[in-house]
């Protein structure tokens, strides 16, 4: 497997140098200035690849080419958004850069609530807690009929808790949920998001999921055409957020994609930690069944709560079973060779990691520091030699 890292570009605290020394030889990364749908400049691909090649390294996966609002919701405004993004996706292949990992997140992307979630080892955590999540819906944002989405226990937790909630933490909840981690497509403040939710109107999971195939229709054609290899990320987290519909959370979600555009091109980037917040996804098994798709892989642990919270635990803890998911990728990786697969090497990252050591007196990006990762990279490096060593013997 490719050991790659994560990074933001060059005012990215964690520096090019700093990701060889921790032993990966693959980048993933996108140009982040760049993500209101408009085509990505040839001269800006290029100074990129250059850059990352400069430092020993190569550009192994574009995570992600943001998908505009304006495909989620569909009409007019989705066919010339659609031909930005195809158009963008050339220029990547005529770069080399062969595999695109994107999302289909309605108005916000990858969303916590907790940032720095203090650990029994001392270490902090990425934490999604679902009655802080709940008391911001209803009670601060203040959503039409928001209470109506989730059950009256949990309102009446969610209330208690804004109760205990002074003004800076209310801020801090907010900017957590709506701002903007790293790589979300945009920043919002509490009008724009309450109107952004407003434009979906709705738009409820049947039309969003004709949307997303009507994309994927038009897009994986030309990601054939091209050599390219697209893998939608799962929802995270994977269930509906301020009563928006996600299509992307399930093994039922991923198969009616699978079965609406059926080309191998049309794949998933396998991440752990989205799909394993969902007690009904069974990883093992939906590894086994899309494993030719998987073209690539975010690893990471978490452990789940009853009410659908979770806590970003470390890479070998938490409801995943770690050794089982890198032993079914080994034999994925091992049949590709067989079949004369080119991608047979499938690429990986650590995915987020708790902020460690020193780290937590830097300034850093949420859930992309330095020593998390690099200890998350080596546990499951660790894995990796293990596994390689008992097929050897």
């Amino acid at each position: 497997m490719e050991q790659t890292w994560r990074w933001f570009g060059p005012e990215d605290p964690v520096t090019l140098s700093h990701v060889r020394q921790a032993g990966a030889t693959g980048i993933v990364t996108a140009l982040h200035q760049h993500y209101r749908g408009e085509v990505w400049p040839e001269a800006d691909i290029a100074a990129r690849k250059q850059m990352i090649e400069a430092a020993g390294l190569r550009w192994s996966v574009v995570e992600s080419i943001p998908v505009p609002n304006a495909i989620k919701l569909g009409g007019p405004d989705a066919a010339p958004a659609i031909a930005a993004f195809a158009e963008t996706m050339r220029r990547l292949a005529a770069a080399g850069v062969g595999t695109i990992c994107y999302n289909f997140m309605p108005v916000v992307d990858w969303t916590r609530t907790d940032l720095r979630y203090p650990m029994p080892s001392g270490g902090r955590a990425l934490r999604f807690d679902m009655v802080a999540f709940v008391a911001y819906d209803v009670f601060v944002l203040a959503r039409p009929s928001a209470a109506d989405d989730y059950p009256p226990a949990l309102v009446a937790q969610a209330q208690a808790h804004r109760a205990t909630l002074d003004a800076a933490a209310i801020d801090r909840l907010e900017r957590t949920i709506i701002a903007g981690l790293p790589g979300a497509e945009a920043w919002h403040d509490r009008a724009g998001i309450a109107d952004l939710i407003a434009r979906y109107g709705d738009t409820g999971p049947d039309q969003l999921r004709a949307n997303l195939t009507a994309f994927h229709k038009a897009i994986i054609p030309v990601a054939r055409a091209h050599g390219l290899r697209m893998c939608i990320h799962p929802d995270d987290p994977p269930f509906p957020l301020f009563g928006l519909p996600r299509v992307v959370s399930t093994g039922a979600d991923y198969q009616a994609l699978f079965d609406a555009v059926p080309e191998v091109e049309n794949g998933i980037t396998f991440c752990t930690g989205s799909l394993g917040a969902r007690r009904d996804n069974d990883l093992p098994a939906l590894l086994a069944a899309w494993a030719e798709r998987v073209h690539f892989v975010h690893l990471r642990n978490v452990a789940t709560e009853d009410d659908g919270s979770f806590t970003e635990v470390g890479h070998l803890d938490g409801d995943t079973d770690m050794v089982t998911m890198l032993r079914l990728l080994r034999a994925e990786e091992a049949r590709r060779a067989s079949a004369g697969r080119a991608d047979h090497v499938i690429p990986f990252r650590p995915d987020h990691g708790h902020l460690l050591l020193d780290d937590q007196e830097k300034q850093t990006q949420p859930g992309y520091s330095a020593i998390g990762r690099l200890k998350g990279l080596a546990e499951l490096r660790g894995i990796l030699a293990a596994l390689d060593h008992a097929a050897v013997a």
